[in-house]
Parts: C-alpha cells; sequence; structure tokens
C-alpha cells in the first residue's frame, strides 16, 4: 500500500507537471514578433492556430482525466498500471509539442528583417501558382514558406500526417536559403507547390495508370522499361510540369541549377527512387517546355545541358536506359498533356496552363513594356513576373544581378500589398497599393 500511495503522489506530481508546461505553449500571435507584412496570411495563421488549440484542449482534457482517475479508482491500482497510463498521456502529450514544432520553424523566420517579409511575399506567389480557374484548385488551401538549411525544396502538403498525429491544416513549403536567388526562387517554389496541385487534381494516381497500361502493352523491352520509368518517377515529372507550365523557361533554368551536380550523380539510377536521373530529367523539362511553347530555345537548352553532362562514356545498360527514354519521351510528353483526369472535367492538363501568355516571345514583348512602364511589373501576377525576368535572363536581356534586384523589390512589395489587401477587407474598404520605389 505503501508504494501504491508514493506512486501515485509522484505521478500525480509529474502529470500536473505537464499541465505547467502546457500552460506555456502560447499561440504564435502572443510571442512571434513580425513586421505585419512579414505574417503569413491571415486565413493560414487562422487554421495553424485552430489546430494547435484543438490539440493543446484535447491534451489538457486527457491529463485532467488522467489526474482524476489517479485520484479515483486509481488510487487502488498497483503502481504498474498507473505508470503505463501516465506513460500513454505523457507520449501524447509529446506528441502535441512535436506538432508546435513543425510551424514553429516556418513562423519564427517571419521576424528575420527582409527574410520575413519576402516569405510573405512567397506566400503570395505560392498561392498563385496553385489556384487554377474551372478547375478544383479554384480555391487553394492556405500556404506558408520557409527557408532551410538543405539541399532541396520540400512541401508538407496540406492534410498530410504530421509527426505526433494529426493532418497538417496548411500547406508547409520550405526553400533552401541557396535557391533564394533569381530564378531559382520561383523554379523551387512553383514545383513543390505543383505537388500540392497533383496531389488535390489524384493526378499521379491517374497518371500511373495511363502509364502503365502503356508499359503492358508496349511492342518491344525497352518500351515496356522506359514505361515503367516513368510510371515510376511521375510525381516529380508532373511538379516539374508545373514549373515549367507556370514559368516557361525559368523553371528549366530553375531545374538546372538543382540538379548541376558532379557528374556520377547526373547519371545515377537509384532504385525505386522517385527523382528522375537528372540528365534525363533536364532533357524532359526541356521537351515539355517546347511542347507547351514552341520555340527553339528548347532544343538550344537541351543541346546545352547534353554539352555540359555528355552522356558517354556509361556503362552499357545505362546506355540502353538513356536510349529508351530518350525515343519515347515524345510519346510520354503527349500523354502527359493530352491527360484528362476526373478532376478536370473534361479538360487536359495542358488546359490548365497559361498558354495564351507564357510564348518565348510574348514574354520579351512584355518585359520591353515593363522597361517603358515598371508599375506594370508590380501589377502583374507572381508567376508572370518570374517568367518574364527567367525569359529575359535566359535571352541576355538582363543579368542575374538586375533580375535578382527587380525580384526583391517586387516580392517585398507582394507581401505589403497583401498586408495591406487583408487589412482593407477587415476595413470594408479598398487598399491604395504602394507604386514607385521598393518598400524594403
Amino acid at each position: 500500500m505503501e508504494a501504491t500511495s508514493a506512486a501515485a503522489s509522484l505521478l500525480s506530481g509529474e502529470a500536473r507537471a505537464l499541465l505547467t508546461r502546457l500552460d506555456r505553449v502560447r499561440p504564435f500571435a502572443l510571442h512571434e514578433t513580425m513586421v505585419p507584412a512579414a505574417a503569413p496570411t491571415p486565413e493560414a495563421m487562422s487554421a495553424v492556430e485552430r489546430f494547435l488549440a484543438t490539440g493543446r484542449a484535447d491534451l489538457r482534457r486527457g491529463v485532467e482525466a488522467y489526474l482524476a482517475w489517479l485520484a479515483g479508482p486509481g488510487r487502488a491500482a498497483p503502481p504498474h498500471i498507473a505508470q503505463r497510463r501516465f506513460t500513454a498521456v505523457r507520449r501524447r502529450f509529446n506528441a502535441v509539442l512535436t506538432q508546435f514544432d513543425v510551424f514553429q520553424e516556418a513562423i519564427t523566420q517571419r521576424s528575420e528583417r527582409d527574410i520575413g517579409v519576402w516569405l510573405a511575399g512567397l506566400d503570395v506567389a505560392a498561392a498563385e501558382a496553385l489556384a487554377t480557374p474551372r478547375t478544383p484548385l479554384h480555391r487553394p488551401p492556405p500556404v506558408i514558406t520557409y527557408l532551410d538549411h538543405g539541399p532541396g525544396a520540400a512541401i508538407r502538403r496540406v492534410n498530410t500526417r504530421i509527426p505526433g498525429g494529426g493532418r497538417t491544416p496548411v500547406a508547409l513549403v520550405r526553400i533552401p536559403r541557396e535557391r533564394m536567388v533569381g530564378y531559382g526562387i520561383g523554379a523551387s517554389l512553383v514545383h513543390e507547390v505543383g505537388h500540392q496541385a497533383a496531389a488535390l487534381l489524384g493526378l499521379v494516381d491517374s497518371l500511373r495508370q495511363v502509364l502503365l497500361d502503356i508499359e503492358l502493352t508496349a511492342r518491344s523491352p525497352a518500351e515496356r522499361a522506359a514505361f515503367g520509368y516513368w510510371g515510376l518517377t511521375v510525381s516529380e515529372i508532373v511538379a516539374d510540369l508545373w514549373a515549367v507550365g507556370q514559368l516557361g523557361i525559368a523553371g528549366t533554368l530553375g531545374l538546372m541549377g538543382v540538379v548541376s551536380l558532379p557528374r556520377r550523380f547526373v547519371f545515377a539510377v537509384v532504385p525505386d527512387d522517385p527523382h528522375p536521373l537528372p540528365y534525363i530529367r533536364v532533357r524532359l523539362s526541356c521537351a515539355l517546355g517546347d511542347a507547351l511553347y514552341p520555340h527553339p530555345q528548347w532544343r538550344a537548352l537541351g543541346s546545352l545541358w547534353s554539352a555540359l553532362y555528355p552522356p558517354t562514356p556509361l556503362p552499357r545498360e545505362l546506355r540502353l536506359l538513356l536510349g529508351a527514354l530518350e525515343s519515347t519521351m515524345p510519346r510520354f510528353v503527349d500523354v502527359m498533356l493530352r491527360h484528362r483526369p476526373s478532376a478536370l472535367g473534361g479538360l487536359r492538363l495542358a488546359d490548365v496552363m497559361p498558354l495564351a501568355e507564357r510564348r518565348p516571345e510574348q514574354l520579351l514583348t512584355r518585359h520591353r513594356s515593363w522597361l517603358r512602364r515598371p508599375s506594370l511589373l508590380r501589377a502583374a501576377p507572381p508567376t508572370l513576373v518570374f517568367a518574364v525576368l527567367g525569359q529575359a535572363r535566359a535571352a541576355g536581356r538582363i543579368g542575374a544581378e538586375e533580375e535578382s534586384r527587380l525580384l526583391g523589390d517586387v516580392i517585398t512589395h507582394w507581401a505589403l500589398s497583401s498586408t495591406l489587401a487583408s487589412a482593407s477587407r477587415c476595413a470594408g474598404s479598398r487598399p491604395e497599393l504602394p507604386t514607385g520605389r521598393s518598400h524594403r
């Protein structure tokens, strides 16, 4: 009996200590310092705060229920039973803290000078890259972007499981800090947004079924192997399509920046890896761009990539795979762009791309008009800005320094404009958006 009493006293103290720690987990709105223009959208913050508040409330009820049991029926329970129940409560407690940590890094970065405002501007760009009229994407989920020191971008899609249980109420897009330059910003951002679009439209599963049918009816072992590989890697390819479809050549150039690796990695085939080997991935991006927005620049860029990474000498098996992928690439591109998933209600996948305004000559014409009237750049949708500036840089109209300066200014403008628009909606009035020089 003495051990039972001692156990109850110890575990009661431990459970109450959990409640005191829980009291220190406060809403982000009460302890994160950021200028208004750096804040995530009200929709995103509300979704996160509601999600975390629900977790804290559930946890508090669980701890209090345990304390009530310990003071009632559990008073006579053997110590090991009381301990077993406590470890279950504590495990749930740590899970809730893990959920908090998932969002804390993204929110805390909004307090960084300049970077916080840039991230808010990228939230605006991500939302615009995802929103697609006449599809289930016409009202996209909230997006929060953040930076990381890792080598690659990533997305935690909305409604996917997060550590500790539960499903994230927003899409969390991670951008490597080294990608925050030039067309690398837009390419990485829109690629990750493409993963979210693919999930909401059910593109990967529907395309895999089509590719599997082609694989099973292939006329040769080489064709069968190629379409098996396309099916394996289609999830990343769809995201690459989203980037080149929205950004034109800026999407492909940004991809080249990511996969410009030592040669052994560019030609490495990793079993079950959903990422196409980098050499073929860039070649395919050029083929997709040429199919969407025909122009000699795509063949020139594809040839340049092959000059940077000559596909010889290579092992015989790899040469055969590359040959099969190159020979089936035109058909694969056609299958993708003509694909009509049920979520699009009869539209082809190509139809959701801005085909009417991303042709290279159109982008360069728009760039010339922006030189005469810089205010037009600020009024343009974010993906169009990325596309125009990327095309201008690819054509030698601007240098990397000018591109980065213009992008820095306009990303800051998107953040500020979005903040003023949100404030005006609350006040019921139309905002007067700033023009002229940068508001950094």
